[in-house]
């Protein structure tokens, strides 16, 4: 049997509140939405981190992004295997079947998956170093770059470059998926890389060209 719980009251108000107003003032542009089906402007691949409000940094409506989160927005590699995969999943539906026409690799500040990578490389994370550990295997993703950073002696500054290559490292990858590929050679699709601070609101784009982090609108 499911253990399933009834919601917690403070979800069922909020529920409530938001079918009194918000969609009872927009009820035709709800029906919109479920009649037409979606065509988002935009992907995003962004961190499961409940401080990462996407749809807040770009003013977004609903419908307008289709979004993936995972823990570190890390983008794996092309692994036709058969198994379960669930961002190569999303991120297929979301090129081939959505047709987006841009594809965001979003990072922030104080990212938990970044620690316990750093914390782990450095040997003082056993527990995800365990084969059972999800996350540890996860981070695995991102073992190699670790060592670009691992002389860094400030442990603020380091955490900072090492969530940023998570960035670098997820573009990387996505340029492995055939469909990805053919949609940027074609013209289709363009890439972008993105960090957030989380505590001072501060935008980052990465350029390929340089190669390093700007600020967006600076």
């Amino acid at each position: 049997m499911i253990p399933a719980r009834p919601l917690p009251t403070y979800l069922v108000q909020r529920y409530a509140g938001w079918r009194a107003t918000t969609w009872a003032e927009n009820r035709s542009w709800y029906r919109r939405l479920a009649e037409d089906g979606q065509h988002p402007r935009a992907m995003v691949i962004s961190c499961c981190d409940s401080r990462v409000h996407v749809t807040s940094i770009f003013g977004a409506d609903q419908g307008e992004f289709f979004i993936h989160r995972n823990i570190a927005n890390l983008v794996p590699p092309h692994k036709p295997d058969g198994e379960h995969h669930g961002t190569s999943a999303a991120l297929e539906f979301g090129v081939t079947a959505l047709r987006v026409p841009h594809l965001i690799v979003l990072g922030h500040s104080g990212c938990g998956g970044i620690k316990g990578c750093n914390d782990m490389c450095l040997g003082q994370a056993p527990e995800l170093e365990d084969r059972s550990s999800y996350v540890g295997r996860w981070m695995d993703m991102l073992r190699p770059s670790f060592e670009q950073v691992r002389d860094m002696a400030d442990e603020r500054e380091r955490l900072k470059a090492l969530e940023q290559l998570a960035v670098v490292v997820s573009l990387e990858n996505l340029m492995t998926f055939p469909f990805v590929r053919s949609a940027v050679e074609s013209g289709d699709l363009s890439l972008h890389g993105l960090w957030n601070d989380i505590s001072d609101g501060t935008l980052l784009q990465y350029d390929p060209s340089k190669p390093e982090f700007q600020a967006v609108g600076g």
